[in-house]
């Protein structure tokens, strides 16, 4: 399917398509500086690796199946128009509907530096309006090289306002979660969805001893994944988004969940992986008027420690 829909946007040696079956078909991006995988279905990031770095950054649980409808554990989820449950109808697909949606490539380029340069999108539909009854197209800029950069840009195509929730749900590969360190959150309050919302301040650095789930608002200054097992620095840097999600299961939670696989340490996937989520969730959701655009950033880097 995608081999032939969308032959116009390969490039040569660069970018190349994998049909797979029905709608869950993908593309492939190798350049000088970098490679990753995105997933047709969901417009989901499941890999990317600068050439300088000696492990994928992006971490995508081995187990995951593809499956027509439902996202893959791992990658980068695009939650969308709403994070989470829904507010009131329980039915509905948690952290929205797109995930589970094929989208369209659209464009395709080089960049002067040799980065690789992507766009999907997907737009309302008879299907999308029965979930959400708004009019939309939602894009998805991706650039690939040294650096990792996402835009989810939201245009409102209707004739009344609506406001969404949104993030990028990012799984990143770590040595061992329990050496791990996320810097940049210190002295922002969250809410501590492990404690049924309890809304809590730290002073330190998040360290990792049991399962967190934490919704960090109005914060958009970087944050970091200090990782002394890889010997590297993530940095996440973001624009728009003023909400981080910060999640990890831990064990008891993640035997309940199926998909992280063995890890490996053969202790669970878990270990091997923390999710350091931008957005704009909760009390920072964003109204979008009638003809405009909203446009949500992150950019991904390694440092070495």
């Amino acid at each position: 399917m995608p081999t032939t829909r969308f032959a116009r946007f390969a490039l040569p040696g660069e970018l190349e398509f994998n049909p797979g079956p029905g709608t869950l078909g993908s593309l492939h991006i190798r350049n000088e500086l970098a490679s990753a995988t995105i997933c047709l279905q969901g417009a989901q990031l499941t890999a990317w690796r600068p050439r300088s770095a000696g492990n994928p950054v992006i971490w995508t649980s081995p187990s995951a199946q593809a499956t027509a409808g439902k996202s893959l554990r791992g990658g980068v989820p695009v939650c969308w128009p709403w994070f989470g449950p829904h507010a009131t109808q329980s039915t509905l697909p948690a952290h929205g509907f797109v995930r589970g949606l094929p989208w369209e490539v659209c464009a395709s380029g080089r960049a002067a530096d040799g980065a690789t340069e992507v766009t999907l999108a997907i737009g309302d539909s008879e299907q999308t309006r029965a979930a959400w009854p708004h009019a939309f197209l939602l894009e998805l800029q991706v650039r690939v090289g040294a650096t990792l950069e996402m835009s989810l840009v939201t245009r409102n195509t209707g004739l009344g306002t609506f406001s969404v929730s949104e993030a990028l749900h990012t799984y990143f590969a770590i040595g061992d979660i329990a050496a791990a360190r996320v810097h940049g959150l210190e002295e922002v309050e969250f809410l501590d969805k492990t404690r049924a919302g309890d809304r809590r301040v730290e002073h330190q650095p998040i360290a990792f001893d049991g399962e967190i789930d934490r919704v960090y608002c109005n914060t958009s200054g970087d944050c970091t994944i200090e990782d002394p097992v890889l010997g590297r620095r993530i940095r996440i840097s973001k624009t728009d988004s003023r909400s981080t999600v910060v999640w990890n299961p831990w064990d008891e939670k993640s035997r309940k969940m199926g998909d992280l696989g063995p890890g490996r340490q053969g202790e669970g996937g878990w270990r091997d992986m923390v999710c350091v989520e931008s957005g704009n969730v909760g009390s920072n959701e964003v109204s979008v008027l009638p003809g405009a655009l909203h446009r949500m950033a992150v950019r991904y880097s390694v440092e070495a420690l």
